[in-house]
């Protein structure tokens, strides 16, 4: 991979008045909430524990409409308080706050933000079970500082205003104080989740304030307002560029088509009068714009007041190869592979409403188990082998790297055996809960029928659940992608993970828990993998598309760091990740 960036030393925008307002700004008044736990609240929580231990596996069949309805009755019964963390942790919830163990993650997040409008904010903290890492004194001050300049740019601030207005005149300006990177919804949840955090990222390495392009009913419905004080949605309707998101990844507007056009560039190659008020980044799959990854390039784009992102890719870790972000990265993550787990943290809080989903389904099953393990299977159509070959694959893994409970063949099966378990194991202080997260309900059931007919050694007793298996992927159906929300926070709260290679869906999971997952090869060619998995040494997830054979010019990249810290996936030979 050769990834020398940078032609000119790049200016970056001063911070000291974003530093400044951050130190100035007075937290938002926040009155302590409450708790409140009924006797019926009480009474619910003793049925779903009893749930667990006597009903067997068979519960997890229960689909999410029925959840909605224990839902319903858990509101009835704490007087319309659903969602609201009792006073005592339930089993299962963290209750330790030593690095970074509460609700701030150690300074991660700002506080003083409105509990009751996103409740998974200050809660989440309670149901991970892994904090690897802690923010850096670096990132903190540069969030803070990040949010400040946001609230002085966001929409319905005269500065945004005024850099609307710029925009309507076609041209960029030179020290506009607030200059953007728009993120443009692009394929599915796990894709759109882990671009708008390299989108993210890159708004913060470049001064930049960071918006949405989603209606506001699309983005109210998954993820709350990530920012203190303000807004991250872009105010699409008004907004004065027209057909805004693009219907593939040949852009009109695109840097490179821009490029060779000599409408922008390097200024001995560029010929227009003006820089463009916008350019789009197609930065999906096909990976369009890869010059965007060398220095002298990133020095054009700066004096771009708009950039419009279009990546369905965590493209972070190839900015590690711009040498330009190299010093500023090193700084702000000091352990490299905690970049998505920190960002994702950060920026990803969902709605209520998908929180409820996913705090419901965890105290109904997952909670009183003693160790949770979550499975997430998913088949591409360029890697797909029969179901009883990915069973096998699944059972292969089992023996090589032991994440699943092994079973004694060799005892009674059936209703004895699940008898001598649970005996073994009245309290749950040796019981595990599997989570199976797929769109098929096929794997679910073989291991339900395999821990129901054979019991795990050293009588472990073993409960399998499955939240939902609808078949196919809808992405642009809220509903789907509200539960596929919920089961991707089902799967953070597990302890450990087993995921699919190559699944941005698994991906995000492992960020959000901070787990190394073992990883499912995918069977390329249609050939079942051998080995059948790998452990992952880095919790990264991977840019599936790097900028390969790019040659760029300009100041060097540090290549002996570049090496130790750029590496190539243990689930793909053509992709790369951050490693430690």
């Amino acid at each position: 991979m050769e990834t020398a960036s940078g032609a000119a030393r790049m200016v970056s925008k001063p911070v000291d008045d974003d530093l400044k307002a951050a130190a100035a700004a007075p937290e938002p008044w926040l009155g302590r909430e409450k708790a409140v736990c009924s006797r019926g609240a009480l009474l619910v929580g003793g049925l779903l524990l009893a749930c667990f231990v006597l009903g067997r596996e068979s519960a997890s069949s229960m689909p999410w409409l029925q959840i909605d309805v224990a839902k319903a009755k858990l509101t009835d019964t704490t007087n319309g308080t659903a969602g609201v963390a009792p006073p005592l942790p339930a089993p299962g919830l963290t209750t330790d706050a030593p690095r970074g163990r509460d609700e701030l993650f150690g300074g991660l997040l700002p506080a003083g933000m409105d509990r009751r409008a996103c409740r998974s904010r200050y809660e989440a903290w309670r149901y991970y079970k892994h904090f690897p890492y802690a923010a850096s004194a670096h990132l903190q001050s540069k969030l803070r500082a990040y949010e400040a300049r946001h609230r002085r740019c966001a929409p319905g601030t005269p500065l945004y205003a005024k850099a609307v207005e710029q925009l309507r005149s076609g041209r960029s300006a030179e020290g506009l104080e607030c200059t953007y990177v728009v993120w443009l919804p692009f394929d599915g949840l796990g894709n759109r989740m882990l671009s708008m955090v390299s989108g993210f990222l890159y708004a913060l390495l470049t001064g930049r304030v960071f918006l949405a392009a989603l209606p506001a009913a699309g983005s109210a419905d998954l993820f709350c307002e990530p920012f203190p004080g303000t807004t991250w949605r872009l105010p699409v309707e008004d907004f004065p560029v027209p057909d805004l998101v693009p219907r593939g990844q040949s852009i009109e507007r695109s840097y490179t088509r821009l490029l060779d056009a000599k409408a922008v560039g390097p200024a001995a190659n560029a010929t227009a009068l003006g820089v463009p008020p916008y350019v789009y980044l197609s930065l999906g799959w096909q990976l369009k714009d890869p010059l965007f990854f060398c220095g002298e390039h990133q020095q054009v784009l700066r004096d771009v007041n708009w950039l419009l992102l279009y990546s369905d890719l965590y493209f972070a870790p190839s900015l590690y190869g711009v040498a330009e972000f190299q010093d500023e990265l090193r700084r702000l993550f000091p352990s490299k592979e905690s970049v998505s787990h920190l960002l994702s943290r950060y920026l990803l809080h969902p709605t209520n409403p998908v929180w409820r989903l996913a705090t419901t389904y965890y105290h109904s099953y997952l909670s009183p188990a003693k160790r949770r393990i979550g499975v997430q299977i998913r088949m591409f159509g360029f890697g797909s082998i029969p179901v009883d070959d990915m069973y096998s694959q699944i059972l292969a893994c089992l023996r090589q790297e032991h994440v699943l409970p092994e079973t004694d063949d060799d005892a009674t099966g059936g209703n004895e055996a699940a008898a001598a378990a649970a005996a073994s194991s009245e309290d749950g202080s040796n019981s595990t809960a599997i989570l199976v997260a797929s769109l098929y309900a096929d794997y679910y059931e073989r291991l339900r029928r395999r821990y129901y007919e054979h019991p795990a050694k050293g009588g472990e007793r073993v409960a399998v659940f499955q939240p939902s298996h609808e078949e196919r992927q809808a992405t642009d159906n809220m509903a789907h992608n509200q539960r596929a929300l919920a089961e991707i926070y089902l799967l953070s709260f597990c302890e450990e993970l087993l995921t699919s290679g190559r699944s941005t869906f698994g991906y995000v999971s492992s960020s959000l828990a901070g787990v190394r997952p073992t990883i499912l090869l995918t069977a390329d060619g249609h050939k079942v993998p051998e080995p059948p998995c790998r452990r992952a040494v880095s919790m990264e997830p991977c840019n599936l598309t790097p900028p390969l054979r790019v040659h760029c010019q300009g100041k060097p990249v540090d290549k002996e760091d570049l090496a130790r810290h750029l590496r190539v996936c243990e689930d793909s030979k053509v992709s790369v990740k951050l490693f430690d």
